[in-house]
């Protein structure tokens, strides 16, 4: 079973990019329910393994592009997120270790994987993945348009995406940039 989320979760990692057209720099905030995945209900069956399937899935895309991940803990940590000190050099830092019952399992691998971790209340990431239902949308910029992928799950977890753009502002003469990121 790891070796499939592995590659549903490069799949999904792929077209996401792809969909947001994301560059160097950029962050992907991923929010994910281990025990959703695995066929169980959201925070009832926390599991490393499948956390550490989905880190390496997304890392295996992500780290060659340069793209910045974001791991959005659960609820118990007011789904704070980690991510590298590098991606939010100006951000307020908050100490606090994710563990698989009290963060999430996903979060915490993301926490022993990083190079220089740190966690933060909030973040405004370029795009998202949504794995079993975890609720991304407070950190995605504004404004949030949702992406189909061709795939519609992480192992038994729903998955949902979504890219971001920028306002629209100037009313009906305005002319826009649709290539403008």
């Amino acid at each position: 079973m790891l070796d499939q989320v592995r590659n549903e979760v490069r799949g999904a990692a792929e077209q996401i990019c792809e969909a947001a057209k994301l560059r160097k720099g950029q962050i992907l905030v991923v929010g994910c329910s281990t025990s959703e995945v695995a066929g169980h209900k959201v925070g009832s069956h926390s599991s490393p393994e499948i956390g550490q399937a989905i880190f390496d899935g997304l890392n295996d895309v992500l780290a060659p592009k340069g793209i910045y991940l974001a791991a959005q803990c659960c609820e118990h940590l007011n789904r704070a997120i980690i991510v590298e000190r590098a991606a939010v050099p100006f951000a307020e830092i908050c100490n606090v270790v994710p563990q698989p019952k009290a963060g999430s399992s996903f979060a915490t691998a993301a926490y022993h994987a990083f190079e220089d971790p740190v966690a933060v209340e909030e973040i405004r990431a370029d795009a998202g993945l949504d794995i079993g239902g975890t609720l991304i949308g407070m950190h995605l910029k504004r404004v949030a348009v949702p992406v189909r992928l061709a795939q519609k799950h992480i192992g038994e977890a729903i998955l949902l995406a979504a890219r971001v753009r920028p306002k629209f502002i100037g009313g009906s003469r305005a002319v826009y940039d649709e290539n403008l990121k």
